[in-house]
Formats: structure tokens, C-alpha cells, sequence
């Protein structure tokens, strides 16, 4: 039976010849990983923040849900500019837009670093936002344009496995960072990162590697988000986006009260939900190889869902030191079935799509993505203001029910055909 597949990390062949001399593969993958260090510094800080909310609010001395608008700010900053800025500047030399884009976003972690008051903390954001909107969508193309065809998914795979590392690395070394050394550390180190992804891509990318590389216009993009199928699985998107940042966000705060961990201890528990995260990518993308993509969208949601479910029942039933075991194993759970969901979904609207647009539909995936962090970062400041933390397990529980009851709702017959296990 056909089965959708979608690009995996992976041993790369070699890449020099017998004599030892690189080959131009060989620099086309060594210009691939300054790329993916943009992405990691885009993706530690883009969710770094969330742990380091606490300190900011009492710093900046706003209410906890106030400092979490932080976070809904840069996440729909970057689904609206994204696309929009992305298909305006598409005349522009690729490499100097990349090259002017990390730079900004240095610069905006140095203004971040520097603020001392909410609104040019949330002023910096919004630039952050921008900045990683334009960079992350141009390298991924650049990434495709610069290695032969039979190895773009490999690259991809490259440049996108800067954010996997930075979830799983990055962001928990963050929250240690922050809490010994304060937040604006951290922004300072991640506008460090970008400088030096800057001198990368200023030393590694030739003037003329930008040539030839085509980008939707927002017709096109329109014009596929209007297809019924299409529209329904970005709403998907949406939906688990939504749950899983309005529990992430506020999840500091949760464990401290609900499951007696302190502050210093939250960058281990990160550790591993990032871990558990980058298995969930690697197991999503095997199985969906092996079983497509349906069954392992509709297991990830189902699993997803027990595991917001048990966030919020634990703490209830038990206390801090009872419930510790139970909450951190839902943790583990959370991190694998969302990220193992990620790739099947792309697959599966790749699947729907076609494959002739393919990097429109991918890239409408990613700002629906955003829009959902947006949502479930405002969901749960919302969920904070008039309830308690105990309350984001529902609430998160609630958005992945509603995204397997539209899987199941809007499925073709033809992929209940094609798909089985």
C-alpha cells in the first residue's frame, strides 16, 4: 500500500572522494548546518521564554499573565509577517536576506537583553518575531535550492533539526541559565549565537548561491488555504498548537505548586520533555514511514490528550509529593505524542495538497502552528487570570479532544483505503 513519507535525520553517505578532497557536496552540507545554527538560536529563543516568565514578571512587575502576552505577541507576530513579509521580499538575493535577518535578530536579543521596562520588552519581541519569520522560511528554501535533489529532504531535515535541538538543549539550558544568572543572560547569549551564525553565513554562503530559488506569492498561498481539505487539516494544526503552548507556557508556575519541584529543578524537566520531544520527531517519522499517516496522527492526539488529562486529575486527587511521579511521566508522554504528531501532520497535508505545492502548504502548516502558540499562550493567560494552573490540563486536554474529533470528522474514505495498520 502507498504510504507518505516525510524527510527523516539520518547517516549521511560520504562526501569526499578517494583522494580526501571535499567534494561540492561536502560544502553544500557544511553551509546546511550555519543555517540550521540560525534556527537553533530562532528556536531556543523562541521557547526559552516560557520558564522564564515568573522572573520576568516580578522584574518588569506585571502579573504572570501579563508577561505570557510576551509570548502571544512573538507567536502572532510571526504567523502574520511570515508569509506576508516572506512572499514580498521574494525578488530579494537570498543570502543578503538571510545574512539582514539573523542580524536584526541579533540585534533585537541585545535590545531584549537591555529593556527594563514591558512595553520595549514587548517592543523586542515583536522585532524577534519578525526577524525569525524571515529567516527560518528563506533558509529552509535556500536549503532545498543548494544540495541535489535526491538530498533535499536531508537538508530540510538538517535545517529544521536546529529547532529540535534547541528544544531539547537549548531551552532547558535556558531555564538553568536564567534562574542562576537572571533572564537577561539569555538573551544575550542568544543574540551572541545569532552574531555568530551571521559570520557563518557571511563566510560559508558564495554571493551566487541564492539564484534561482522561487517563492509563492500570497495569491498562491491563498488559493491553497481555500481548498475545504487543505483548510480543515491546518485547523488540526491550529487546535494542537493551541492546547499544547497554553499548557507549555504556564507550565513553570504549574509544577512548583502541583508537583512540589522547585525553580532550580525546572531546567531538568525540560531536559526531558526536549528529549522526549526529539524521540517523538524520530518515532513519528518512522511510523508514518511504516503505517501512514492517519493512525499515527489520530494515536499522537488520543495519547496527547490522556496526557493533558492526567496533568490535570493528578494534582487533584493527590498531593505535591504523590502527584510528582504521575505528572512528570505525563510530561515524558506530552513531549513524545505531540512531536510525533508533527511530521505525520505534515505529511498528511503534503498528501492532500500534492506534491506541486507542497512548500506552500508546508508553509501555511507553519503559520497555523503560530497562530496556535498565539492562541494557547493567550488561552492560558486567560486560564491563569480567572481559575488556577490546575485548570491547564483541561484546557490543553480539551483543544487536542477537538483536533482528533476533526481528524476523524473530515478524513477522506480514501485514506481510510490507503492507510491501515
Amino acid at each position: 500500500m502507498p504510504r507518505d513519507k516525510v524527510p527523516r535525520i539520518g547517516m549521511s553517505e560520504p562526501f569526499h572522494d578517494l583522494k580526501g578532497v571535499a567534494t561540492p557536496a561536502t560544502r553544500s552540507m557544511g553551509r546546511l548546518y550555519w543555517l540550521a545554527l540560525g534556527t537553533f538560536a530562532i528556536g531556543t529563543e523562541g521557547f526559552m521564554i516560557a520558564p522564564l516568565l515568573p522572573d520576568l514578571a516580578r522584574d518588569l512587575s506585571v502579573t504572570l499573565a501579563s508577561a505570557g502576552q510576551l509570548v502571544t505577541v512573538f507567536a502572532l507576530t510571526y504567523a502574520l509577517s511570515s508569509p506576508i513579509l516572506t512572499a514580498l521580499t521574494g525578488n530579494v538575493d537570498r543570502r543578503r536576506l538571510l545574512i539582514a535577518s539573523m542580524l536584526a535578530f541579533a540585534a533585537a536579543n541585545f535590545i531584549a537583553s537591555s529593556a527594563h521596562t514591558y512595553p520595549a520588552l514587548l517592543v523586542a519581541r515583536i522585532l524577534l518575531a519578525v526577524a525569525a519569520g524571515l529567516y527560518v522560511p528563506n533558509a529552509n528554501a535556500l536549503a532545498t535550492a543548494i544540495v541535489e535533489p535526491s538530498r533535499r529532504g536531508h537538508a530540510l531535515a538538517i535545517v529544521t533539526g536546529g529547532i529540535s535541538v534547541a528544544v531539547a538543549l537549548g531551552v532547558p539550558l535556558g531555564a538553568v541559565i536564567g534562574e542562576r544568572f537572571g533572564w537577561r543572560v539569555n538573551f544575550v547569549i542568544v543574540g551572541a549565537l545569532s552574531i555568530l551564525a551571521t559570520i557563518g553565513l557571511l563566510s560559508g554562503l558564495p554571493r551566487d548561491i541564492a539564484g534561482g530559488t522561487p517563492v509563492a506569492s500570497l495569491r498562491e498561498r491563498l488559493d491553497v488555504a481555500r481548498r475545504p481539505a487543505i483548510l480543515l487539516a491546518l485547523l488540526v494544526t491550529l487546535l494542537w498548537a493551541t492546547g499544547a503552548y497554553a499548557v507549555y507556557t504556564y507550565l513553570t508556575p504549574f509544577l512548583t505548586q502541583f508537583a512540589g519541584i522547585s525553580r532550580s529543578s525546572i531546567g531538568a524537566v525540560l531536559f526531558m520533555w526536549g528529549v522526549a520531544a526529539v524521540l517523538g520527531i524520530r518515532l513519528g517519522g518512522n511510523l508514518n514511514d511504516r503505517f501512514g499517516n492517519l493512525p499515527v496522527i489520530l494515536i499522537s492526539l488520543s495519547v496527547l490528550t490522556i496526557a493533558f488529562l492526567s496533568l490535570a486529575i493528578s494534582p487533584t486527587f493527590l498531593p505535591p509529593h504523590a502527584a510528582r511521579t504521575p505528572i512528570l511521566l505525563s510530561i515524558g508522554l506530552w513531549g513524545v505524542s505531540a512531536w510525533a504528531f508533527f511530521p505525520a501532520q505534515q505529511a498528511r497535508l503534503v498528501s492532500i495538497g500534492g506534491e506541486s505545492v507542497a512548500p506552500v502548504t508546508l508553509s501555511l502548516n507553519a503559520s497555523f502552528q503560530f497562530f496556535g502558540f498565539s492562541a494557547g499562550a493567550a488561552l492560558g493567560a486567560l486560564t491563569m487570570g480567572i481559575g488556577s494552573p490546575i485548570w491547564l490540563g483541561w484546557v490543553g486536554a480539551c483543544c487536542e479532544l477537538c483536533a482528533l474529533v476533526l481528524v476523524i470528522a473530515s478524513r477522506r474514505p480514501r485514506e481510510d483505503k490507503e492507510q491501515s495498520f
